[in-house]
């Protein structure tokens, strides 16, 4: 982060930071790998995290590039002027770091409780994880393939994984990381689940889907918005809701 930090300074986007959050886990999960007795669940569990890190930040990279620095970034830049580097350093490359090595305690604990044969929590941990990459990874095709679709705009979602929630992507980010907390749990660390616990509260109530359903609520122009909102589950992917029509 602090690397991330240098680079914003030079190209003057703290939108850098968004790349760098997938990346950072890898990061946490090989030094763990080199600093451990890496054992089978050890690198089990850095080669899921790397392969979910790997594709996020190639994601929003992609996604990003060319846009120039994010509105939340670039408000906060206009706000404090002179003081921004330094601010920037500690509320957004620092914080995030911060919170970064909290989600990744599974990581820890599977390092430091040692090793030991993979059983059945192990394989239910890749379970949870391969459905919740499934979410994310397809929630996320879905939604780039509907915006770059000029025949879409002013439309809502409401196909494919956003038929049953608003932010499957989000769901299936979290659930990456509860697997991989049920992998902390099969090492013995239980304290590992206090991770994706903070993930998903990050996601539910701070950045992700509380953040991103005020943004859609008073900017939305889309037709239906309110209609998909009042029928689809906000995270948890459920079956649609019947909706009764307003009387006329």
């Amino acid at each position: 982060m602090l690397l991330t930090w240098v680079a914003s300074l030079v190209r003057q986007d703290a939108s850098l930071v968004d790349r760098a959050w997938g990346i950072a886990f890898v990061a946490m999960a090989w030094t763990d790998v080199g600093l451990a007795d890496a054992g089978a669940r050890m690198l089990l569990a850095a080669v899921l995290v790397t392969t979910w890190g790997v594709r996020l930040s190639a994601h929003i990279t992609r996604r990003n590039w060319g846009q120039g620095e994010d509105q939340r970034y670039a408000a906060m830049r206009a706000k404090h002027r002179q003081a921004f580097p330094v601010r920037s350093l500690v509320t957004v490359f620092v914080l995030q770091g911060v919170l970064a090595w909290i989600v990744a305690l599974p990581l820890l604990g599977v390092a430091v409780s040692g090793d030991g044969p993979l059983g059945w929590l192990d394989g239910l941990g890749v379970l949870a994880w391969a459905t919740g990459f499934g979410f994310e990874t397809i929630g996320d095709w879905q939604l780039a393939r509907f915006l770059g679709d000029e025949a879409n705009r002013g439309r809502v979602l409401d196909t494919g994984l956003w038929r049953f929630s608003r932010h499957p992507n989000y769901f299936g980010d979290a659930t990456m990381w509860w697997g991989i907390g049920i992998l902390s749990v099969a090492a013995a660390a239980w304290w590992g689940l206090a991770g994706p616990a903070v993930m998903t509260l990050l996601i539910v109530k701070v950045s992700g889907v509380a953040l991103t359903d005020r943004n859609m609520a008073t900017r939305s122009r889309r037709e239906g918005h309110a209609e998909y909102v009042a029928r689809t589950s906000a995270f948890v992917p459920l079956p649609p809701r019947r909706t009764v029509a307003p009387p006329e």
